[in-house]
């Protein structure tokens, strides 16, 4: 899969390599703001028990 968006990336080596850590850094704070709370509303992390 990483191979295949390489690929598909245009650009040289240094472009496609910011490219990729765009691309990266767009799914990490997708996941900070949108998943990760929806998963905090729907999972009994507060829930604790010893």
């Amino acid at each position: 899969m990483y191979g295949w968006i390489w690929h598909k990336l245009p650009g040289t080596t240094a472009l496609k390599a910011v490219q990729v850590l765009v691309l990266v850094a767009v799914v990490l704070a997708l996941l900070w703001f949108y998943a990760f709370p929806w998963i905090e509303h729907t999972l009994p992390l507060n829930a604790v028990t010893v």
